[in-house]
This record gives C-alpha cells, sequence and structure tokens, in this order.
C-alpha cells in the first residue's frame, strides 16, 4: 500500500520463512498420506477420526476426509454408543463445524456435514416407553440459531440462506411461514440491496398464498408498497427491481401493469438517468403489447423512444437493445 514502509528482509530471515512454509507443506503431505491411507485400509477408530480432524482444520475443502470422517462414525464408533453418546457426539461434530465456518463461511462441505449430523441426531430418550423428540428438537432449534447468526455477519451468504431454507423444511415441529415473512422484513429493512433477503420472501409468499394462510391480492398490493420503498430508496439497485417483476409476473393483472408503469414513470422523472427506470417501463410495456393492446402503436413508440435512450446510455447491452427494438417492428 502507498506510504507504508516496507520491511526488507535479510537473506538469512527469508531462507528461515522459507523453511518454516516448507516444513508446514511437509506435515501437511506427511498427514494427508496418513489419513488416505487408513481410508484405503477402511480404518474406523478413534485415532483415525482425530486425524481426519487434524487434517480439516488445516483444509476444510478435503471433501475425501469428510466423506472418511462420517464413515468412521458410522462403521466404527456409533456401533459402540449409546443413542445418548451418539446425540453428545453429533452435538460435538456440530460445534466443530460452527468454529470452522466462522474462518469459512463459503465451504459447501462444511454445511454438507452439518446437514449429514442433524439428520443422523437420535429422537431423544424415552418418555412413559415413547421416544421424545427432544434431542431432535433442540438440535434443529439451535441451527436455525446458527444461521441467524452467520446472516447477521454476512447478511448476503447465499450458502447460509440456502441452509436456513433447508432447516426450516426439514424442523421436526415446524416454524409458522408467517415468522419467516417477518424475519426478511427484518433484513430488508436493514438492506434494501440484500436480494438474497427478497428471494428468500418470495418463497415465503408461494408458500402462504397456496396454503390460504395470506390473501394473495392484498398481500401482493402491500408488496408493491414495500419494494416500491425500496426503489425510491435507491433506484440503482438491482434487487428490489428483481423482485418488482417477480410480483409483476407474466402481466396478466393489466390494472395492476398500468398503476406500476406509472410509478416507475414519475420515478424516472426523478431519475432521468435511471436504467433500471428505463429498462423495467419497455418491460412493462411490453407486457402490455402482448398482453392486452397488441396494436397499441403508442406503446410500441414509447419503448422503441426509451431502447434508443438506453443504446447512449448502456453502450455494453447496445446490442441487446438494438434487437429488442427490431422485435417491436415485426
Amino acid at each position: 500500500m502507498h506510504h507504508i514502509k516496507r520491511n526488507i528482509q535479510t537473506p538469512e530471515a527469508l531462507a528461515e520463512k522459507r523453511q518454516r512454509e516448507k516444513s508446514k507443506i511437509d506435515e501437511f503431505l506427511a498427514l494427508t498420506r496418513d489419513v488416505l491411507s487408513r481410508k484405503k485400509k477402511q480404518e474406523w477408530s478413534n485415532d483415525a477420526f482425530e486425524l481426519t480432524q487434524r487434517l480439516l482444520q488445516i483444509n476444510p475443502e478435503f471433501y475425501t476426509v469428510w466423506n472418511y470422517r462420517r464413515n468412521i462414525l458410522l462403521n466404527g464408533i456409533f456401533p459402540q454408543s449409546t443413542p445418548e453418546q451418539i446425540n453428545n457426539l453429533l452435538s460435538n461434530e456440530l460445534s466443530m463445524t460452527t468454529t470452522a465456518l466462522k474462518a469459512n463461511p463459503k465451504v459447501y462441505w462444511i454445511w454438507n456435514h452439518r446437514r449429514w449430523c442433524l439428520e443422523n441426531v437420535p429422537d431423544g430418550p424415552e418418555r412413559n416407553e415413547v421416544p421424545s423428540m427432544e434431542w431432535r428438537q433442540a438440535n434443529w432449534d439451535k441451527e436455525l440459531f446458527v444461521t441467524e447468526r452467520m446472516l447477521d455477519a454476512d447478511a448476503r451468504n447465499f450458502l447460509a440462506w440456502n441452509y436456513r431454507r433447508y432447516v426450516l423444511a426439514n424442523m421436526p415441529t415446524r416454524k409458522p411461514e408467517t415468522s419467516e415473512l417477518a424475519y426478511t422484513s427484518r433484513k430488508i429493512g436493514a438492506n434494501f440491496s440484500n436480494f438474497s433477503a427478497w428471494h428468500q420472501r418470495s418463497k415465503s409468499l408461494v408458500g402462504l398464498w397456496e396454503s390460504g394462510q395470506l390473501d394473495p391480492i392484498q398481500s401482493r398490493d402491500d408488496e408493491f408498497e414495500l419494494v416500491s420503498n425500496a426503489l425510491y430508496t435507491d433506484p440503482d439497485d438491482q434487487s428490489a427491481w428483481i423482485y418488482h417483476r417477480w410480483l409483476i409476473g407474466s402481466g396478466e393483472n393489466k390494472a395492476q401493469l398500468e398503476r406500476e408503469i406509472q410509478l416507475i414513470f414519475e420515478l424516472l422523472q426523478e431519475q432521468p438517468d435511471s436504467k433500471w427506470c428505463m429498462e423495467s417501463l419497455v418491460h412493462y410495456k411490453r407486457l402490455l403489447l402482448q398482453k392486452h393492446s397488441p396494436d397499441s402503436q403508442t406503446l410500441k413508440q414509447e419503448c422503441v423512444e426509451l431502447l434508443s435512450q438506453l443504446m447512449d446510455l448502456d453502450p455494453v447491452r447496445y446490442c441487446r437493445y438494438q434487437d429488442l427494438k427490431r422485435d417491436l417492428d415485426q
């Protein structure tokens, strides 16, 4: 970086640094050979289990070792354990991978291992000769809390969002869909440009509409009000515009389409160089042409004028806009 004094290392210091790095590499390679050799011999011992943890702490993306670790549990450790011991072992696995996720939040294999752990947690101790769900419920509830903490650290971590959907769909006692809608409201309120939160919201709404828990007409109007606030707050952010297009859908509702076109036109008057305003107007006016007013020359001309402006404003996509103009002429 500029204006920062560089420390010039002596040849002896550089040689020592290289030797330290070489020692680490040699140690890693030796550990890898040892673990893979034990795997080949199908060794399911506690020693092998501990070695996999050492290796995964160095390289958490070594998926072969994650697979081997699970096989050790299934073939060597679980058969000698009580259900309570298995629950404790899997709780330790979840704690170990929580630490790993803090340093490597976007490594698929860590998330994958957590899924496996949750799916293998025993139900729980018997109550009146009937298995309870205490252990399973406790672990799944804790897992939902973990996803919330991960999304507090990085609200756009798509792996954490995807994992959250998995947890919500598989919990022994499901959370109400309305609670997830409230959660996405908080996330969107904190940051309108959180595309993952908008996407999660669309998933929750579809579930509520299909189950009859939410009136699709009234709630859709509420969503348009929410997303309009986001569009006016930052008209250059694509997240809200993509969600807005999802709400419009195929444009079957003419009154709704015309209302939103008017709203975006008013926004364009305030933000005359907004590419997203122009693109959306073209998209929605073309929907009007296709679905409701196929012979409207006025709509066609308005689209052509907007596309001409976009060709000047956004030359990178010049050919795309040119193709859209050509389609309007056909």
